[in-house]
C-alpha cells in the first residue's frame, strides 16, 4: 500500500475537452473517468477567481481529478472559465465578472450532457460557488445536486440567494472555520433565507483549503453526496 499524497496521480481515462459557448467562445477543459467502468456520478467543478490566480488547475480541483475516479467512481469534469490559462491551453475571451460566466456553464453541463456523464453535481469553488448562485437555479432539473466550497457570498444577491430556498436538489456549502471572506457566523446570517442550504463547518480550514488534511475533508464530503458507498476515502492506495 502507498500513502496517497499532494502529488498521487491515481488511474484515470483522461480526455482533453473542448467545447463552444453561446457566444462562440471556445473553452479548454478535461474529464478524467474511471478507469474500466462506468462512473457513479460526476463532479462538474468551478474554480476560483481568474482575477487572483484560480484555474481549473486549483489544486482542490486538480486533486480530485487525480483521485476520485480511482477511489469513488466519480467521473471529474474540469474547465477553464473564459480567458483562463493552464497547462491544458487557454479558453477563449475575457473575464466577465460572474454575469459573462453564465454562458460557461450553460456550456459545460450542455457538454456533459453530451458526453452522457452521469448525475452531475455542480462543484464551485470560491468565484465558483458565485458562478452557481448566480445562474444554476434555473438549470437544477438538469443536475443532481450542488456543493458551494468556501462561498464568499461577494456577488451573490440577496434574491438570487432566496431563489435557492425551494431548490429541488440538495445544495451542500463548506465553510472554513478561519474563512477570510464568509467565516462560519456570517455564513449562518448569509444563507438564513435560504434554510433548506445545508451548512458544513470545516475546523481549521481556510478559504484555499491547504494542506492535505483540508484537502481529504473536502474530497470526503464530495464523495459522501456523489456516491456515499465510497465514503471514508481510503488514506493509501494498492496498485
Amino acid at each position: 500500500m502507498n500513502a496517497i499524497t499532494s502529488t498521487t496521480v491515481l488511474p484515470a481515462r483522461r480526455e482533453d475537452i473542448s467545447f463552444t459557448t453561446s457566444d462562440d467562445l471556445t473553452l479548454v477543459g478535461e474529464v478524467a473517468w474511471p478507469e474500466d467502468h462506468p462512473a457513479m456520478a460526476t463532479a462538474l467543478f468551478l474554480h476560483p477567481l481568474p482575477t487572483a490566480g484560480g484555474f481549473m488547475d486549483s489544486h482542490v480541483i486538480r486533486k480530485a481529478s487525480w483521485r476520485l475516479p480511482a477511489l469513488a467512481d466519480i467521473a471529474v469534469f474540469r474547465f477553464n472559465f473564459r480567458g483562463v490559462s493552464s497547462p491544458r491551453g487557454t479558453s477563449e475571451g475575457s473575464f466577465g465578472e460572474g454575469i459573462e460566466e453564465k454562458k460557461d456553464l450553460e456550456a459545460a453541463l450542455a457538454e456533459a450532457e453530451r458526453l452522457g456523464l452521469p448525475t452531475p453535481w455542480l462543484i464551485g469553488w470560491s468565484f465558483g460557488t458565485e458562478v452557481i448562485l448566480k445562474h444554476a437555479r434555473e438549470h437544477t432539473d438538469r443536475i443532481s445536486g450542488v456543493i458551494l466550497l468556501s462561498p464568499p457570498l461577494h456577488r451573490t444577491t440577496q434574491e438570487e440567494l432566496v431563489s435557492w430556498q425551494d431548490s429541488p436538489v440538495p445544495v451542500v456549502a463548506l465553510i472554513p472555520e478561519f474563512d477570510d471572506f464568509l467565516p462560519p457566523q456570517q455564513a449562518r446570517e448569509g444563507f438564513a433565507v435560504a434554510p433548506s442550504v445545508e451548512l458544513v463547518m470545516a475546523e481549521g480550514a481556510k478559504h484555499l483549503w491547504v494542506g492535505e488534511k483540508q484537502t481529504r475533508f473536502v474530497l470526503n464530503e464530495i464523495t459522501k453526496r456523489l456516491n456515499p458507498a465510497a465514503a471514508p476515502l481510503p488514506e493509501a492506495w494498492s496498485a
